[in-house]
């Protein structure tokens, strides 16, 4: 799984003179799911956390807990009847409990984990984050709007969960190596900052730099046909520290104020260090300072997550890409009990303008939710607005009063 650390997947126990298997690291051994009494412990521990309350689980490397290795040189087998045990026992005991999976597959496969409905409840969503940032990063919405459109089937209560950043590093596996290389020269040209030949180690802000791109980044994220996850630092603008060894960079102490530690710890020596240099040293960016700042980051993140909760059309709507006939502008719909939202993105630095012809005539009225702004069609129906550079709209269609008048 990380080439260039890791050397191999079986090591040897020299005090009980076996080898076992790791996928990752030597000191991260596989669990034999493949053992009925390991699944048992497995089942155990989910409702020992059931009952105290937690709402579901984040299933990490999906595709290799259900992995059955071959003990020869035959192909190992994937078994999802390990998958249905799960989720079987953890509905048993909490109805409305949620199982997230994550698994980096090919479009094709996804269907295989969601089981029809009685597999994982939702997925995060690795085809279209990776497309997203080789989107941001050749300014073209072409490429994101295949992957909406690769990734579209899902079964009834299934649901999708779209995320920029995560605890890893940007996988770029699943994308060409000419998408990979020009996202490499936009997000990472420094080698350091690339890892295992796939992946970026930074986080969202030194990524993409600009103020403006983040936000376009953020309102791309909370408007797409899925739920949004966030990762804890990016709302404040978190940097990472590329001293630390590989995926160690973007996993300092959370920033929380100005304070020794940044506030996260009282202790006298952290696991892995603040990041106390630079512009994004916790000094400068921190959340008790960004909760005192209108105009921060944290406080702009907070507006947009009120504008999604207030948007349900996106969450249980059905979506539709529009054509802009602009490569680098990406309009969306969603319509749920006769109300449509309507979002746009300009991913280039550069202003845009696009004419729009929406499947919408009796709401013909265009309401900004972000600023006081209405537009109505030209005479053959059609909308022209103008975004800026890095430019984004959310607009409800019919206007407040027609949403208001709906059931």
């Amino acid at each position: 799984m990380f080439p260039g650390v890791q050397e191999e997947t079986w090591t040897y126990a020299s005090d009980v003179r076996e080898y076992y298997f790791h996928r990752f690291y030597d000191f991260e051994p596989d669990l034999n799911m493949a053992n009925p009494r390991v699944r048992e412990e497995v089942r155990r521990v989910i409702g020992y956390w059931l009952q105290l309350g937690v709402a579901g689980f984040r299933m990490d490397a999906v595709p290799f807990v259900l992995e059955k290795p071959s003990l020869g040189r035959g192909a190992s087998e994937t078994c999802f009847e390990w998958l249905h045990e799960f989720r079987d026992f953890m509905q048993r005991r909490s109805g409305d409990s949620v199982l997230l999976g994550e698994a980096n597959v090919e479009p094709r496969d996804s269907s295989k984990y969601f089981a029809g409905g009685d597999g994982l409840h939702m997925m995060f969503n690795f085809w279209v984050n990776q497309h997203l940032f080789y989107a941001l990063a050749s300014r073209d919405a072409r490429p994101l709007a295949r992957a909406f459109r690769a990734t579209r089937a899902l079964p009834a209560g299934a649901q999708w969960a779209h995320f920029l950043r995560n605890h890893d590093e940007l996988d770029l596996g699943r994308l060409g190596d000419h998408e990979r290389e020009q996202t490499f020269a936009a997000f990472a040209p420094d080698a350091r900052m690339q890892l295992y030949g796939r992946g970026i180690r930074r986080r969202l802000a030194p990524m993409l730099g600009e103020r403006a791109r983040i936000e376009l980044a953020y309102s791309l994220l909370l408007s797409l046909p899925g739920t949004p996850v966030l990762r804890y630092g990016d709302e404040i603008g978190m940097g990472e520290d590329l001293a630390l060894k590989e995926r160690d960079a973007i996993r300092t102490p959370m920033q929380w104020s100005h304070e020794a530690n940044a506030g996260f710890s009282t202790a006298e020596r952290l696991i892995r260090p603040v990041l106390d240099r630079g512009p994004y040293g916790y000094e400068s960016v921190n959340v008790e300072a960004q909760r005192r700042d209108p105009n921060s980051l944290l406080r702009w993140l907070e507006r947009m997550i009120r504008l999604r909760k207030e948007t349900p059309e996106i969450g249980w709507g059905e979506w539709q890409l529009i054509p802009t006939r602009n490569r680098h502008v990406l309009a969306l719909t969603y319509t749920w009990r006769e109300n449509t939202i309507l979002t746009l993105h300009n991913l280039d630095d550069e202003a845009h303008q696009v004419a729009l012809r929406l499947p919408h005539d009796d709401k013909p009225l265009l309401t900004n939710l972000l600023d006081p702004e209405e537009n109505r069609p030209g005479g053959d129906g059609t909308h022209t607005l103008t975004l800026d550079a890095y430019g984004y709209r959310w607009y409800r269609l019919g206007g407040l009063d027609y949403a208001l008048r709906q059931p």
